[in-house]
């Protein structure tokens, strides 16, 4: 004997099949998902961070970093209409997005700031100076530790001097630490430093790696070292 509901359900299916189509219906009706089709959920999670952030860091996110490892070839494959693609460093566990080579020909030189999804982020002068200084700090702990081996860590109170050979002493050392203190905060959303911890350290992440080249930074430390010379070092920029 057959369920009521199954007798409904008959009949629903009967008036369907017979009920005539009205006019345009069929092209507002969305087509069935093949999930054959379907990109996978981690694949979409992978590509969202990427695209929303510019980077995925393992240290930080595990999971991610290795979806975009497994599937830097699908991950590639959205990104590619876009002009964008995938780095992967699996030494320092980084992975991030750059403008493809393709666009640069197209676009010229400043096709990276001209791109509609990359955000043009301008470091001021002390920031410029505080990345060149870091990134000087990373680069000799990877000549000391090795690449990717740990995470490259340096002291508040190691840092500030540094600093100030630079841009000078304010006579209050409260000051000057709470001046460095805002630099690297200011720094954070770049991705290259950590908060600082309860030890007054703070890490210098793998990004900083491909932030900027090498020679340029190097440069910028030879001028203002030779700009702060024997005589007053600089002012802070107001």
């Amino acid at each position: 004997m057959s369920d009521i509901f199954d007798r409904m359900v008959s009949q629903k299916k009967g008036s369907d099949l017979d009920q005539p189509e009205e006019p345009g219906e069929s092209s507002l009706r969305s087509p069935p998902a093949d999930a054959a089709l379907q990109t996978p959920t981690d694949v979409k999670k992978a590509a969202m961070e990427l695209l929303k952030h510019g980077y995925v860091e393992e240290g930080q996110k595990q999971d991610l970093f290795r979806s975009a490892m497994v599937h830097e070839r699908a991950i590639a494959e959205i990104l590619e209409p876009l002009d964008l693609e995938l780095r992967l460093d699996t030494h320092r566990g980084v992975a991030f997005l750059r403008v493809s080579p393709a666009a640069y020909e197209a676009t010229g030189e400043d096709a990276a700031w001209i791109h509609p999804l990359v955000r043009r982020q301008r470091l001021t002068l002390e920031q410029s100076l505080l990345v060149a200084i870091l990134r000087q700090a990373f680069v000799i702990h990877e000549q000391e530790s090795g690449v990717g081996q740990s995470a490259a860590k340096i002291a508040v109170a190691d840092l500030l001097p540094q600093y100030l050979t630079y841009f000078g002493d304010s006579g209050s050392d409260a000051k000057n630490e709470s001046r460095l203190l805002n630099l690297l905060d200011q720094l954070k959303p770049h991705g290259v430093v950590s908060e600082v911890d309860d030890k007054q350290e703070v890490t210098i992440r793998p990004l900083i790696a491909y932030l900027a080249n090498p020679e340029s930074l190097a440069a910028l430390l030879r001028v203002l070292k030779e700009k702060a010379g024997p005589g007053p070092a600089l002012e802070q920029d107001s």
